[in-house]
């Protein structure tokens, strides 16, 4: 389907860059340029800076065809990482499907604050236990693991769709057999204790959920969305069973929602965890919440 106005057989690079960014201009998205050159690159499998050094290099109609067929989803408003079925994440592909969410660049700071906190209470190189809750497409276990060898993890997720999506980029990414999947709702199905839980919740208030940007709203799953009413469900479960998997000095590190913050805070205090650090992510959101058992804490 060619939805691209003026792109005709024949085109340059250039041009084809030009019409199609001016279309996706028109329909809002944010940004048109970087998609049609990340679309049209993709559909011509040449990197940005082939696509630099070939500019005035002429498309065949199948090439039209094959970039106007990926043009026509991101007018959608589809995202160009489930256009692709893949986004990097801590520099490891990461498959995605409809089934899970798309990993965001601003869950790279639970991985930045927990190892800055494993290496400072020394704990960095022994062989940890990690868990990772609600762990979808695995991106968040898996980068710890990259950088923690000694470790090994255990992820759960209440769809069975996701865990599937999960073990697959285990594999691609040589962690299989460090990883553990389990079907279950927050850690009902985990046994023992862990040395770090970690947690990208669903944190959206349902009423909000309408007015997030379509990119987010039609094509993420309403599961990995739903934080209930408040968007503080998830983090209620969470605190909850935290003092029952963390192991004596363990550590929690929760992704947070914009103006999270104080409510996440008290219901871990009120669970008998102590706050060690708040980071923020390169918006400046406070975005990662770190919390140790009160009683048996390791040096923050």
């Amino acid at each position: 389907m060619r939805v691209i106005p003026g792109l005709k057989d024949g085109a340059s690079i250039d041009e084809a860059v030009r019409l199609i960014a001016q279309s996706f201009k028109t329909a809002g998205v944010e940004a048109p340029e970087v998609d049609a050159h990340l679309l049209l690159g993709h559909a011509l499998r040449l990197d940005r800076a082939q696509l630099l050094a070939q500019h005035d290099r002429l498309l065949e109609a199948r090439e039209i065809d094959a970039v106007s067929a990926f043009a026509a989803r991101r007018l959608k408003r589809e995202p160009v990482s489930r256009i692709f079925g893949e986004k990097e994440f801590w520099s490891l592909p990461i498959v995605v499907t409809p089934d899970v969410l798309v990993p965001r660049p601003e869950t790279e700071t639970i991985v930045e604050l927990a190892l800055d906190q494993l290496g400072r209470d020394g704990t960095k190189m022994e062989k940890l236990r990690i868990l990772d809750i609600g762990t979808g497409t695995g991106a968040l276990l898996l980068a710890l693991l990259k950088e923690l060898p000694a470790a090994d993890g255990v992820a759960t997720d209440i769809s069975t769709a996701a865990l599937a999506v999960a073990r697959e980029n285990a594999e691609r990414n040589g962690l299989a057999a460090r990883c553990m999947f389990v079907n279950c709702d927050i850690a009902g199905g985990v046994r023992g204790l862990f040395d770090l839980v970690v947690s990208n919740p669903p944190y959206i208030a349902r009423g909000d959920i309408a007015a997030l940007a379509p990119e987010v709203r039609s094509y993420d799953p309403a599961l990995a969305l739903d934080g209930g009413h408040d968007g503080l469900d998830a983090y209620r479960a969470i605190a909850a069973a935290a003092p029952h998997l963390l192991s004596p000095g363990g550590r929690a590190i929760m992704e947070l929602g914009a103006g999270q913050e104080a409510a996440v805070s008290a219901l871990f205090v009120n669970a008998g965890l102590r706050i060690t650090s708040v980071r923020k992510d390169l918006a400046g959101i406070p975005r990662a919440l770190g919390a140790v058992s009160a009683s048996t804490m390791r040096v923050a």
